[in-house]
């Protein structure tokens, strides 16, 4: 069940983040694939928004700490960004197996490392642009939790 949508704005972008937010209830993990600039961090500014994270959390790509952790109403977000490890044996240095839980969302840019060890996502979001530079986003579930979630939103 593979969703498209185009953004034209960063707004959008932090649109659709919201309405994933506002969508998932517990446990969830989402890979996000794109190039530099792509939108991905917009669109976890929208997340932490719908999840309820207090605004007086800046939300920005982890780069260079690899996690940010937020409270959100009854979940955490966990905003991991693993361009700078050089393998997948990192992820263990990083905590990566302590932030598992069942009041964790974890959204995960560059996810290479972790789909090599054969991590299973429950949403993948593609970022891709058009001749005119607007966003294409796909959205691709796995499995019943994924599916669910894209199910709810009005795309």
């Amino acid at each position: 069940m593979l969703k498209k949508l185009l953004s034209h704005t960063a707004e959008q972008t932090l649109d659709l983040g919201e309405q994933i937010g506002q969508a998932v209830s517990g446990q969830f993990s989402i890979a996000l694939k794109g190039d530099l600039g792509a939108g991905k961090t917009t669109l976890v500014q929208g997340l932490a928004k719908g999840m309820g994270v207090d605004d007086s959390y800046y939300i920005t790509s982890p780069t260079f700490i690899i996690i940010n952790e937020y409270p959100a109403r009854d979940l955490r977000l966990c905003h991991l960004d693993l361009y700078r490890l050089g393998s997948a044996d990192e992820l263990e240095y990083i905590g990566f197996d302590d932030m598992m839980g069942t009041d964790a969302v974890i959204v995960v840019e560059w996810p290479g490392f972790l789909e090599e060890i054969l991590f299973e996502f429950d949403l993948e979001i593609k970022f891709e642009f058009d001749e005119d530079y607007n966003r294409i986003i796909s959205l691709v579930p796995s499995g019943q939790p994924g599916v669910n979630l894209v199910s709810k939103l009005s795309l």
